[in-house]
């Protein structure tokens, strides 16, 4: 997963700590009652908006699990929770997250230059189911 974050790796110890951080809420995304990827929900400052990241294994993708996944706590951040804005920020080469999260509802906002958070081109793209 890696590559999709910037080439960062993280130890044990360092992904627990990531974990608790109080902005992120972690989720396990499962199938047929195993675990088969990892969704997490963040916002900065204002709890009314924020973003959500999200892997799977390689077998669990094409199967419609990481949109059904997304649309499910996008919604939920949205109708239970208050916010006002659901983003998700994936890179213009990753061509199928794109489509994944399009499928989930996201619509696409606008392309952006590398920063602080990125080191290449990404896309802004906002739940609008």
């Amino acid at each position: 997963m890696a590559r999709f974050w910037d080439g960062e790796t993280f130890t044990h110890d360092e992904m627990l700590e990531r974990l608790r951080r109080p902005d992120v809420e972690a989720y396990v995304v499962e199938a047929e009652g195993k675990p088969v990827g990892y969704l997490q929900s963040w916002h900065e400052g204002d709890d009314a908006e924020g973003g959500i990241d999200m892997f799977l294994i390689p077998v669990a993708r094409g199967r419609g699990l990481g949109p059904d996944a997304a649309r499910a706590v996008a919604r939920y951040l949205r109708e239970d929770r208050g916010w006002r804005r659901v983003t998700v920020d994936p890179y213009t080469w990753n061509e199928a997250a794109i489509r994944a999260w399009r499928r989930a509802g996201f619509r696409d906002v606008g392309e952006r230059e590398a920063d602080d958070e990125h080191k290449g081109r990404w896309l802004l793209m906002e739940f609008e189911e």
